[in-house]
């Protein structure tokens, strides 16, 4: 036995409407789209921020495409990591 959220009245366990005030009873989440594209992967790596910010955003809705963000904002940083110690080995084979 189940209560209705707004009226009060006596509803069925599986209602998803309350037949007197005609509530919705349950929140259902749309079906979204977290297909993970390529595409979110490469905003991450061209922008990381936004990867990143979208990563913070999407990991419980869209896990999928909040992956995909989070992967192109790190191999950007690793890129990036690995750029500047390349940068810091070539000016140390100079100065020497």
């Amino acid at each position: 036995m189940a209560y209705c959220r707004k009226c009060g009245e006596v509803i069925d366990d599986e209602a998803v409407i309350c037949p007197k005030c005609g509530v919705q009873q349950k929140e259902y989440k749309k079906a979204s789209d977290d297909d993970g594209s390529i595409l979110w992967l490469l905003l991450g790596l061209l922008i990381p921020i936004a990867g990143l910010i979208l990563w913070i955003m999407w990991k419980d809705d869209k896990p999928k495409s909040a992956r995909m963000a989070g992967i192109g904002f790190l191999v950007n940083i690793i890129l990036w990591i690995v750029g500047v110690a390349a940068m810091f080995s070539l000016v140390g084979l100079y100065m020497h």
